[in-house]
This record gives C-alpha cells, structure tokens and sequence, in this order.
C-alpha cells in the first residue's frame, strides 16, 4: 500500500489539526500520490455541520483544501526530486496562500474527496489547484499556494 505523505512528516510537524498524525483530536487527513493527481478521503464528525441542517460547514470545507494543499505540494515536490515518498524525508510547508470557491453545499454522512493537481513549483513557491466532492458532485474547489520550509528551521 502506498505510504501519506503525512505518515512521513517529523515529530516536530505532526501536531496539524488537519494532517497531524500525533494529533489525536485532529482530522488526521492522509494525502495520497495517485498519478499525477493527490487524494485525500475523509468522512466529518457530526459536530463539523454548518449553518445549513446537514451540511459541512465552510470552516471545515476551508481546512480540508488547506492541509491537503500543503500535503500535496510535499508530495509532488518529493516525487519532482526522484524521491519515493517514506524513503526520503520530505520537504515541510506552509501555506502561503489559501483560496476557497464553495460551489454546492457540502453534506454530511459521506466521504469527501480532495484532489489536487501540481498547477506550478518555482523554488519554495508550489501552486495546487484542489477540488473537493461528495460522490460525483464537486461541492468546493480552491487553490493553496504554499511555500516551503528551509531546512533547518
């Protein structure tokens, strides 16, 4: 099975709400190389519903975009590298900048999916362009610009 990118992050970078694998209160989001796109699955708690009776609300939506943002562009960065994800240790972000378009309500009780596509990397600025759906409808798309972390710091 392949290995998230998140599975791979140092103690120092595992508390994130969203992706933090040390976080036991967080979401604990996974990202996911498939080809040439990144995915992410997960299903809200109830108690993520918004001002819309059985539907996400936009914080979570916004959370969602950001840390899979983040996520995918350690990936794709690692594999523009030649590296495998969980052989090298991977390159650590930020996000620079989070934009979030809701199209559609967002439900509850079912898996979300977030894809994300490398749209550019030039030097420590990666641009991901991301969508999120619930079965076939796409509910919310956005773009993260993210930025990496020198090493070291």
């Amino acid at each position: 099975m392949a290995t998230a990118i998140q599975d791979t992050y140092p103690e120092e970078f595992a508390h994130c709400y969203g992706c933090g694998a040390a976080n036991p209160d967080g979401m604990q989001l996974k990202t996911y190389l498939e080809g040439d796109e990144t995915v992410t699955r997960h299903r809200p708690d109830p108690g993520r519903t918004g001002g819309m009776p059985g539907h996400a609300y936009g914080g979570l939506i916004a959370s969602l975009i950001d840390c899979h943002g983040t996520g995918s562009a350690s990936a794709f960065v690692q594999r523009e590298r030649g590296e495998t994800i969980g052989e090298a240790p991977p390159p650590h972000f930020v996000t620079g900048t989070l934009n979030v378009v809701y199209r559609r309500p967002t439900p509850m009780g079912v898996e979300l999916t977030v894809r994300g596509r490398l749209k550019s990397h030039d030097g420590r600025k990666v641009v991901v362009e991301i969508e999120l759906s619930a079965g076939d409808d796409v509910c919310a798309s956005g773009e993260v610009i993210a930025i990496e972390i020198p090493s070291g710091r």
